[in-house]
C-alpha cells in the first residue's frame, strides 16, 4: 500500500513527535510543562514548528479545522507566556501558566487521535474520519484525562502555595 501522507505530512509527523515526547517528560519530570527547562524549551519550539508546518497541509484544498486549531495553539502559548510575566494577575499567573500550556498539549494530542485512528492499522484503518465513534470516545476519554490532569496540577500549585505562605508567616 502506498503511504497516503506526503513529503511534508511526513515531516509534519516527525516534528510533532518531538513535544509529545517533550511534554510527557515534563508532566513526569515536574508535574507541568515548564518554559525554564530544557524539556519546556524543546516543547515550545517544536510545538511552534508542528503548528507552522501544518499550514501546507490541507485534505480540503484551504483553512480548516486543523489550521484553526493551529492559530488557538499560538495563542494559547503567547497568553500562557504573557501570563507568567504580567502582575496583574498575581497568584493566578501560576495557574494560567501552567493550565494554558497543559491546554496546548491537550490540543495537540486531538489531531494525532483523529488522524491516527483514520490511518491505522494501514490495512484496515480504525476510524474513517473525526466523526467515527471510536474516535469521538478516545477524544472523550483524554478530554477526561485533560481534566483530570488539570485538576491535579492545580491543587499541588495551590498546595505549595499554601506551604510558602506558611513559611514565610513563621520568619
Amino acid at each position: 500500500m502506498a503511504n497516503p501522507l506526503s513529503t511534508l505530512g511526513i515531516i509534519h509527523t516527525a516534528i510533532s513527535l518531538a513535544p509529545v515526547i517533550a511534554g510527557l517528560y515534563g508532566f513526569a519530570r515536574y508535574g507541568a510543562i515548564d518554559p525554564a527547562t530544557r524539556s519546556g524549551k524543546i516543547y515550545l519550539a517544536t510545538l511552534v514548528l508542528a503548528v507552522l508546518t501544518t499550514a501546507g497541509l490541507s485534505s480540503t484544498g484551504g483553512f480548516n479545522a486543523g489550521h484553526a486549531l493551529g492559530i488557538v495553539t499560538l495563542l494559547v502559548i503567547a497568553g500562557s507566556l504573557a501570563a507568567a510575566r504580567v502582575d496583574f494577575f498575581g497568584r493566578l499567573k501560576p495557574y494560567l501558566t501552567t493550565i494554558g500550556l497543559s491546554f496546548t498539549y491537550f490540543l495537540l494530542i486531538v489531531p494525532a487521535v483523529a488522524e491516527t485512528l483514520k490511518r491505522l492499522p494501514a490495512s484496515q484503518p480504525l476510524a474513517s474520519g473525526p466523526e467515527s465513534p471510536i474516535v469521538q470516545t478516545t477524544l472523550l476519554v483524554w478530554l477526561l484525562i485533560f481534566l483530570s490532569g488539570i485538576s491535579v496540577q492545580a491543587y499541588l500549585i495551590h498546595k505549595r502555595a499554601a506551604v510558602t505562605s506558611r513559611a514565610s508567616l513563621s520568619r
